[in-house]
């Protein structure tokens, strides 16, 4: 039996490159986790809580968006 492995992609890849590549990865998970969780918390209130807060039930993906992109910039 014959295993074949790829390993040309990592050959002229530095650590620094692999670790940049882990910390994009990390940073985009941490940016759609947060999207997620704003989300969640604003499609769970009510239609009476949203417009409260002057939103509208459409906006939540736009505002969660905005909210993951701010929070990334820090």
């Amino acid at each position: 039996m014959t295993v074949a492995t790829n390993t040309s992609a990592l050959k002229g890849a530095s650590t620094g490159g692999l670790s940049a590549l882990i910390e994009a990865a990390k940073t985009r998970f941490d940016r759609y986790r947060m999207y997620r969780q704003t989300v969640s918390e604003l499609a769970s209130l009510s239609d009476r809580e949203l417009a409260d807060l002057g939103l509208h039930r459409s906006m939540i993906r736009r505002i969660a968006m905005q909210a993951a992109e701010e929070n990334a910039a820090r």
